[in-house]
């Protein structure tokens, strides 16, 4: 199954630069309740995840106490607390849900490296749902056939 049938395109989701200031990255986060966001560069390669617990640690560690200490910093300083690496257009499903069972999204890219967009682990259960739904249905049915043969 080609998984770019789950693909929620760069031009539709959130992400962010590495050179984007801690801040900026905090209220973007902040603003559309984000827990984790991509991190893009310039030419529009995956660099890595930042989730809110990189920001945490980056802040203790660096005796930051307030959201203006944030713009002091930026995105490329925070070191990969957590790998979250990305999926390649020709993974398989079974490696997105492999992947998506520790983390929410899985940051997907073209053959040239580039960033093309995200899956989502609640898009891949969504799919598994109604594969499971329907195959229940279809094996109800079967045994319905069943039923109504042995009584003819």
């Amino acid at each position: 199954m080609n998984i770019l049938k789950f693909l929620k395109p760069k031009a539709v989701i959130n992400y962010i630069y590495e050179d984007y200031t801690l801040r900026q990255a905090v209220e973007k986060m902040r603003n559309h309740g984000f827990t984790a966001v991509p991190v893009i560069n310039r030419d529009g390669g995956y660099v890595k995840t930042l989730a809110e617990g990189d920001l945490l640690w980056f802040m203790l560690d660096n005796k930051i106490e307030d959201v203006k200490g944030l713009e002091d910093y930026l995105i490329s300083d925070v070191p990969k607390r957590v790998k979250n690496a990305p999926v390649s257009v020709y993974s398989t499903i079974e490696e997105l849900i492999l992947l998506l069972m520790n983390q929410n999204f899985v940051p997907v890219i073209d053959d040239r490296d580039m960033f093309i967009g995200i899956i989502t682990r609640q898009d891949i259960l969504r799919f598994c749902h109604d594969k499971m739904k329907g195959d229940m249905t279809e094996h109800s049915n079967q045994k319905s056939e069943k039923e109504e043969n042995e009584y003819v």
